[in-house]
């Protein structure tokens, strides 16, 4: 069975697990069963949200916060004074009960979308930052008709945030030239939640950091951002003062290494790269197709997926991008169907009619699969993946020429992050003449993937995942058919 695992932001998942999850208060592994020595564990602490640690659609671990604590713990294995030691990770119900962790000695590492203040590090050491993020007011788009656009024209208005954030620290400062600005702050809420009431019309407005607010967005296209307030701030780890230094002194090493060798910029690529790639009508109008098109080709995306084992929910999202799940769609070029597939590729897939969803549905899919056939099985999931869709959308030698340009510019061919840099590069004659096919307008196959990756997204949050019964998957062979530029 081959189900790709694309570890997307979810935040349906991730605010029903801040509600019923079990988990609030535990590890992810209880290691005092494994006898571990105490000194041999090394404790972060973080949140049940989007943007560090929560369960994905194929029930995994995922988040930002805790792909970096695990490579974090793999790193510090290979120090002597370091060799054996795990991962615990204890997941707390709010965003203010984090700090209190740290300081209390019951975790090592606090690792939540923490903000390096001036006033946190009079009682904290941080790591070097490992984030940029802006601090922005958002509203409701649907009931705010007149936007503030400054400070000013939040005074005598409701402004919520959650307790324990930097958000009081930058209204505080904020409050000295505007003595009348006030705001509240709301015990064991978190920013997800504060945002999910500003787009149910719950409150007025709030504060949160730009990178949760894009992702959100996603998901309730009726959130605005007002303005930013301030400037950008910074995201690190924070220790204790009286933890263990050398333990902060490695967490430096490891984000410089990280930061110098592209994982760092490929982890941050994976979870927030395609967050703000469509606008709010294009999910206001896919979010209403869910319910009305959707419907009609569901099962033959599970059927293509009984054949292929690729997610009926990423099929789906790659024929939206395609055709809008309109069946008769033609392109200007001739390309048709749901899956807009060339008269070429259909003729090698044995479509006799495009415009017939039950045939276009699982050609496409089995052409996806001859794609990912052509992508070096070295490459890691997801960026694997991402490079079948990119290769799906402009033929894979355009794609190798893009790998070849990355590694001739020392940027890492297996990471998609580094290769769609390098596709859009593919279009300027200084780059083209050496690449092996030639001129490519590769800005295309980004937006194709990128798009895809927004839309599958949603689609985790709306959609089941689908096992049939007596899973048997019939997968295409990438052998049997020749790949098609």
């Amino acid at each position: 069975m081959r189900l790709f695992k694309l570890h997307y932001i979810l935040f349906s998942c991730a605010l029903a697990l801040l509600g019923c999850d079990k988990r609030n208060e535990s590890t992810i592994e209880d290691l005092s069963k494994l006898e571990t020595p105490k000194e041999k564990i090394i404790t972060f602490v973080t949140l049940n949200s989007p943007n560090t640690y929560y369960v994905n659609g194929d029930n995994d671990f995922a988040g930002l916060e805790y792909d970096l604590a695990k490579l974090f713990v793999k790193d510090l294995n290979q120090y002597q004074e370091y060799q054996g030691v795990q991962l615990k990770l204890i997941v707390e119900k709010h965003i203010d009960q984090i700090l209190p962790s740290v300081l209390s000695g019951k975790a090592d590492i606090a690792a939540a979308d923490i903000t390096i203040t001036e006033a946190r590090k009079k009682r904290f050491n941080f790591t070097i930052p490992y984030q940029d993020i802006q601090q922005e007011v958002i509203f409701n788009r649907e009931i705010t008709t007149k936007p503030p656009k400054s400070i000013k024209d939040l005074i005598d208005h409701q402004i919520t945030i959650p307790a324990g954030t930097s958000f009081a620290e930058r209204l505080t400062q904020l409050k000295q030239k505007n003595p009348n600005l006030i705001w509240n702050e709301i015990n064991h809420l978190d920013s997800e939640q504060l945002l999910l009431a500003v787009a149910n019309g719950e409150i007025e407005f709030s504060i949160a950091d730009s990178h949760l607010i894009a992702n959100l967005q996603n998901h309730h296209p009726n959130l605005g951002v007002a303005f930013a307030i301030g400037e950008p701030e910074k995201i690190g780890w924070a220790f204790s003062k009286q933890g263990d230094p050398q333990l902060l002194e490695k967490a430096n090493k490891f984000f410089t290494k990280i930061k110098n060798d592209g994982t760092l910029r490929n982890l941050i690529d994976r979870y927030h790269g395609n967050s703000k790639r469509l606008n709010p009508l294009d999910i206001k109008t896919f979010l209403s197709r869910i319910n009305t098109l959707l419907p009609k080709y569901a099962h033959l995306f599970k059927q293509a997926q009984e054949i292929t084992g690729i997610d009926w929910r990423l099929l789906a999202a790659i024929s939206y991008q395609e055709s809008h799940w309109n069946t008769f769609n033609t392109s200007p070029t001739g390309v048709r169907g749901l899956m807009m597939l060339t008269e070429d590729t259909a003729d090698r897939m044995g479509v006799s009619d495009r415009l017939d969803p039950k045939q276009s549905i699982p050609a496409g899919a089995k052409y996806i699969n001859l794609m990912l056939e052509s992508i070096p099985s070295r490459i890691p999931e997801p960026d694997r993946t991402y490079m079948s869709l990119a290769s799906y959308n402009i033929g894979y030698a355009h794609v190798e020429d893009a790998r070849v340009l990355a590694q001739r510019l020392k940027l890492n061919p297996d990471s998609w992050a580094d290769v769609k840099k390098t596709l859009v590069m593919l279009n300027n004659p200084k780059y083209y003449v050496n690449a092996k096919y030639g001129y490519c307008g590769c800005g295309q196959p980004v937006i194709f993937v990128e798009s895809i990756r927004s839309y599958y997204n949603i689609l985790l949050s709306n959609q089941p995942s689908y096992t049939p019964n007596n899973y048997n998957f019939k997968v295409a062979k990438a052998e049997q058919l020749e790949i098609i530029d």
